[in-house]
């Protein structure tokens, strides 16, 4: 279903007429296609269809919230919405954007929104194809998919504000097994952008492949201290456990690592920790944020030193600041919340970025991490983690062998304390991104 801008100026013009101090209408349409290919035929084809709206109110420095898929129902989301005012307390930060100049972003593909069922199936099975062609052993494909989907959003608010966006999205994914007589491993392979061009769906087939290759023959290690090169996948995956630290709510709340922090070192001097809206192709890309403040780039850490945290427009009042974008909402269902826009770390200065081969030449004893288990279960308040890692064993700058049942443990700050260096291959995966990440100094479990 279209956004219908009628309605929405129907529902914000109900809410006033009724009682509200302050009314925001927030309107979703959005189609995806997904398709995943197994043996080169289709496991499943699934197309999804989604409309709906939310409300939310500020009367007498209460909040109230509805939403509803109907738009026959705008008067009983009116209605619920400003009841439930009426149940929660009153707070002086609750507060909703006022118009702004949003910038001009790209992110959105005619060919990803008009792309037929065929076109998406044939660019699944190319990833498959890629993947089995690469080498005789590999055996398996678990699963190769892909997604392509177009959404729009509206934001209208009583303050004046008229905020809308089209996007696209589009993303390549496989899960293969290789097979070296009894020796067996997984390897996966990714690909995600706003525009279709910007998928590659056969390397997402060639990476999978080579991770799995690369790790045939895996024997253990002896336990001790050595480097740690963190492939950029890995490297984005520690990057989502710090992200949550960056979060004003959470920091309010008493959540986060970084309380009471600003303008400390609290990471390596040699990197940035940035959020920015704007990124060309990058998923997490748009003209403003879930409650219509303007998009802009971030840098959280500049040369190891937190430089602030990112704010919406409620938490950014309880600390007399002003919203960082960082608004996000999980669809109709709920208010905003602080979350990220694109997330990646970068080297502070070009004397800290290195080509690959000079990275893993600097690694007199240590391992190259390819895969991390459970990173999702280290702790995010304490930044504690104990996880299970594969990769290659590097001694004197060279591939030795890969290795299995490793573990790496340590803190999180601890942890991006010791980087020595990065790899110019920043890359996303999703809305968080990082390059390939040396560490030093850190305790391998064999």
């Amino acid at each position: 279903m279209k956004i219908d801008t009628d309605l929405a100026e129907d529902i914000l013009k109900k809410a006033i007429r009724n009682g509200a101090d302050l009314a925001e209408v927030f309107m979703l349409s959005a189609r995806s296609l997904s398709v995943e290919v197994k043996s080169r035929e289709i496991d499943a084809l699934e197309t999804s269809m989604d409309f709906g709206y939310s409300l939310r109110v500020i009367k007498n420095q209460r909040l109230g919230f509805s939403y509803s898929t109907e738009p026959k129902n705008r008067q009983r989301v009116v209605d619920d919405a400003l009841e439930s005012s009426l149940f929660t307390g009153e707070d002086p930060c609750l507060d909703i954007a006022g118009p702004a100049t949003c910038p001009e972003i790209d992110i959105y593909d005619e060919t990803i929104a008009a792309i037929s069922e065929e076109d998406a199936i044939d660019r699944v099975k190319r990833i498959e194809d890629t993947a089995l062609k690469r080498d005789r052993r590999i055996k398996k494909v678990r699963k190769a998919s892909g997604s392509f989907a177009e959404a729009e959003i509206l934001i209208l608010n009583s303050k004046g504000l008229q905020a809308g966006y089209r996007s696209t999205s589009a993303s390549a994914q496989i899960m293969v097994v290789a097979e070296d007589g009894h020796d067996a491993q997984m390897g996966w392979g990714y690909e995600s952008n706003r525009f279709l061009r910007g998928v590659d769906f056969e390397m997402a087939g060639r990476e999978a492949a080579d991770r799995a290759l690369r790790l045939l023959g895996a024997r253990k290690i002896v336990t001790g201290k050595g480097s740690v090169l963190l492939d950029s996948s890995v490297a984005s995956e520690f990057l989502s456990l710090l992200a949550s630290s960056f979060s004003s709510e959470n920091v309010q709340k008493g959540k986060s690592l970084l309380i009471g922090r600003k303008g400390e070192r609290v990471v390596s001097e040699k990197i940035n920790i940035v959020d920015n809206g704007l990124l060309k192709g990058v998923v997490g890309s748009r003209p403003f944020d879930a409650e219509g403040t303007p998009s802009l780039e971030k840098r959280l850490i500049q040369g190891g030193r937190l430089t602030g945290y990112m704010y919406n427009i409620y938490t950014a009042g309880k600390d007399g600041t002003v919203s960082t974008a960082n608004a996000v909402r999980h669809g109709i269902h709920g208010v905003p919340v602080v979350g990220i826009s694109n997330l990646y770390l970068e080297g502070a200065s070009d004397k800290f970025i290195y080509g690959y081969d000079e990275l893993t030449g600097r690694m007199e004893r240590g391992l190259l991490v390819t895969e991390a288990m459970g990173i999702h279960m280290a702790n995010p308040i304490t930044g504690e983690f104990s996880i299970g890692v594969t990769g290659l064993w590097i001694e004197g700058g060279e591939v030795r062998h890969p290795v299995k049942e490793a573990a790496i443990s340590g803190n999180i700050l601890g942890f991006f304390g010791n980087i020595a260096g990065v790899s110019r291959n920043l890359r996303f995966y999703g809305n968080i991104g990082a390059p390939d990440i040396l560490i030093e100094d850190v305790d391998i479990s064999g």
